[in-house]
């Protein structure tokens, strides 16, 4: 399993896409969203989600559906 980035985004909007993707089976992950809230800066600092590797295309396919 190879984690990769599925885009960045401002950290509320990254939860949503994280539980967005998870209710749909295709496990997904926040990056740098606490960290980012503990220096202060959580308005500043985009949030990575990652998802599998071979989730990438329908996990893509999800967002831009939803969009």
């Amino acid at each position: 399993m190879a984690l990769v980035e599925l885009g960045r985004f401002p950290r509320v909007e990254a939860q949503i896409i994280v539980g967005r993707l998870t209710s749909e089976g295709l496990p997904a992950i926040a990056f740098d969203s606490e960290t980012s809230f503990a220096e202060g800066s959580w308005l500043l600092i985009p949030v990575r989600v990652m998802v599998d590797e071979d989730d990438l295309a329908a996990a893509r396919a999800l967002l831009d559906d939803t969009v």
